[in-house]
């Protein structure tokens, strides 16, 4: 027994007691009640704590009582209990072994009970039950008032108990589940009450809180043999919202299982004709289901599924579950259409607002049969698309191969038609990739707008979070893909480059040969306030075609003093490289060159020191006064200063057209 049925034993216990009811009243089965106590330790121990309920701590449970009010232990119900594999009560669908589970999960069994002799009189009878000592007599109770049974399962294993449910409710709701066919039966089950101290709960009221508004029953033929159906409609405000499947055997709950998602439209929540929400679940029973049911009654012994070629003619579990979707799909129609279109929905309105990538693939993957829960969350959406539009891609390079073959051979009918449908997908996916990269620009150029704002405290983010989101630190082209760059909000040019270097020092840097140690702060490997440097060359061939500098300021920083002055500091990084000491990324060496143009930018927020700056070097201030420019001759050197405002309008507007084209907001 897997210690996920750890309950198995209380639950044939219950069934056992429901039973021995049934034999006593018959159609009348409403007199009789079924208690079920909680057994809990008495030490101090913590087992689980009932946050929000404002509970004490739960004891470890050792056990259970089921008390019912039936026809008692008779001569012939004891003799079947002291017989291994009993078939008395067989047309019940009972084994004869459910009785040894309780010494599975348990260490022994105390019985006290009381029944009618064939001349009417009361008759009391005890007994206990253990590995060791088996079925052990004890002295009979005295006084008993009326018929019925006490069935004490004491000393719960702790491999079982720590797999149990914990709480009244947990338990009780177990117990209903498993129990529920009763309840449904024409006459219905008799009281039922588990109790845990002074908290008890009525299944019933379970019963009555599930709130199935509808039922529906079904006769299905499935490969010759006859199963029932009865689907329940039950509120959402329950609390497992899976809808699910139990196979039932000789009137109880073998198993069950979720069958969320497994048809289209069947997921958590669905809306009544009326809009009211609520969940479904089914209950399949079958004279097939109770012939191959095991005798721990955990599981059927048929197969999961049968081969085509196979002989047996019988059922699997796979053929089974197909006849059941089928019929669940035709009771289910509407509430099921409505959900599927809320999906299309959810799709539609994720797919426009976050993930535009997969605009031009939309249809193919509705064509696929797509469907989700419309209460999906985001990143499992992104991840249900990113599946379909692999298998879509894999299709499309498989039909591809097929295609490309047979244009060198002769040309089967059809082909052009497929050639065509294959370009088509070839473009959308073409398509979908351009849209991803625009996306993730707009996605980029959101986080830079929350970097350069203040928290609300004044404080600003630190150079290396900027610097981090344009190119990783202390990281050359050698090591980053070009796809890791960001340097496009910059300037697009930033992107095609021959080597680029991001918070090295002149002698780690693999294209320069200088082991100075007066390196610039915005080379510098030090951590604490680090000013971030970015050096490139542009082209793969001599002479340098450029050479570019990138030097980056934290927001609103106001030290641009003669001593940390970032113009100065840029071409001081040009005249190293000038110097001739410098290769390129192959390795060639770099002629000394005082005429490859230079171009410097200096990223920072126009505070009084870095504005003092620019009007000392004879820069002009830009039309819209968020920045600075102009050419240093001495240097051969373009200097442009760029506020963050500045810097983030620009690569909005470079990209806007792009974003309109995606529908993304470009502001």
């Amino acid at each position: 027994m897997p210690k996920t049925h750890a309950l198995l034993p209380l639950l044939e216990a219950v069934v056992n007691g429901i039973q021995a009811i049934d034999a006593l009243y018959g159609d009348d089965v409403g007199r009789g009640s079924l208690k079920i106590l909680i057994n809990r330790s008495l030490q101090e121990e913590l087992a689980i704590l009932e946050v929000g309920r404002g509970r004490s701590p739960l004891r470890p449970i050792i056990g259970f009582a089921i008390q019912d009010n039936g026809v008692g232990f008779t001569p012939e119900n004891m003799s079947s209990f002291e017989t291994l594999d009993s078939d008395f009560k067989s047309k019940l669908g009972c084994r004869g072994v459910g009785r040894l589970l309780w010494l599975k999960a348990f260490d022994r069994v105390e019985v006290t009970s009381a029944y009618r002799n064939d001349d009417g009189s009361l008759q009391g009878r005890k007994f206990s039950f253990s590995v060791m000592r088996e079925v052990e007599q004890d002295a009979a109770p005295e006084n008993v008032s009326d018929t019925g049974s006490i069935v004490r399962l004491i000393g719960f294993k702790e491999y079982y108990q720590q797999s149990a449910a914990k709480t009244v409710e947990a338990i009780a709701r177990e117990v209903f589940e498993h129990c529920i066919w009763y309840f449904l039966r024409p006459g219905g089950a008799p009281d039922v009450i588990v109790s845990d101290d002074d908290d008890s709960i009525s299944l019933r009221g379970l019963l009555d809180d599930s709130g199935y508004s509808k039922t529906t029953r079904a006769t299905l033929d499935i490969k010759g043999k006859q199963f029932d159906l009865l689907g329940l409609r039950l509120k959402s405000s329950a609390r497992n919202l899976s809808p699910r499947l139990h196979w039932c055997a000789a009137n109880r709950v073998v198993k069950d299982e979720s069958i969320s998602g497994k048809i289209p439209g069947l997921y958590g929540r669905l809306k009544d004709e009326d809009s009211t929400e609520f969940r479904y679940v089914c209950y399949l029973s079958s004279q097939f289901l109770d012939d191959h049911v095991r005798s721990d009654r955990t599981e059927f012994d048929l197969p999961e599924r049968v081969p085509g070629e196979a002989l047996i003619d019988e059922p699997s579990l796979d053929d089974i579950r197909q006849g059941v979707f089928a019929e669940i799909s035709r009771s289910l129609a509407g509430p099921l259409a409505s959900a599927q279109q809320a999906g299309r929905e959810r799709i539609q309105q994720f797919v426009s607002a976050k993930a535009p990538k997969y605009r031009p693939l939309i249809n193919k993957i509705e064509s696929c049969g797509i469907t989700i829960d419309p209460s999906i969350k985001d990143q499992d959406l992104e991840l249900e698309l990113h599946r379909y539009s692999q298998k879509i891609e894999a299709e499309m390079l498989a039909e591809g191969q097929a295609i490309f073959a047979e244009s060198t051979g002769e040309r089967l009918e059809g082909y052009d038609e497929r050639l065509t449908k294959y370009l088509e997908t070839v473009t959308e996916f073409n398509q979908s990739d351009l849209a991803n990269y625009v996306f993730r620009r707009r996605m980029t150029l959101d986080i830079l707008d929350k970097l350069i704002q203040s928290d609300g405290d004044s404080n600003y983010a630190r150079e290396e979070d900027i610097h981090k989101l344009l190119f990783p630190m202390r990281k050359d082209s050698n090591e980053v893909d070009r796809d890791a760059s960001n340097l496009w909000i910059l300037d697009e040019r930033l992107v095609f480059h021959d080597y680029l270097a991001s918070d090295k020092p002149f002698r780690k840097i693999d294209i320069v040969d200088d082991d100075s140690l007066n390196r610039p702060d915005v080379l510098a490997t030090r951590v604490i306030e680090p000013d971030s440097p970015v050096l490139t060359a542009e082209g793969k061939k001599l002479p340098l075609q450029s050479i570019v500098v990138v030097e980056l300021k934290r927001p609103m920083r106001d030290d641009a003093t003669e001593d940390k002055n970032p113009i100065e500091q840029c071409l001081n990084y040009v005249g190293r490289v000038r110097a001739g000491n410098a290769k390129t990324a192959r390795g060639r060496p770099i002629p000394r060159t005082d005429e490859s143009p230079a171009f410097c930018y200096v990223i920072a927020d126009l505070t009084p020191t870095m504005v003092n700056r620019c009007k000392l070097s004879n820069l002009t201030m830009t039309h819209d006064g968020m920045g600075y420019f102009g050419f240093i001759e001495p240097h051969k050197a373009y200097i442009e200063v760029i506020s963050f405002d500045r810097l983030l309008n620009a690569a909005v507007e470079r990209n806007r057209a792009f974003f309109d084209k995606l529908g993304l907001p470009s502001s």
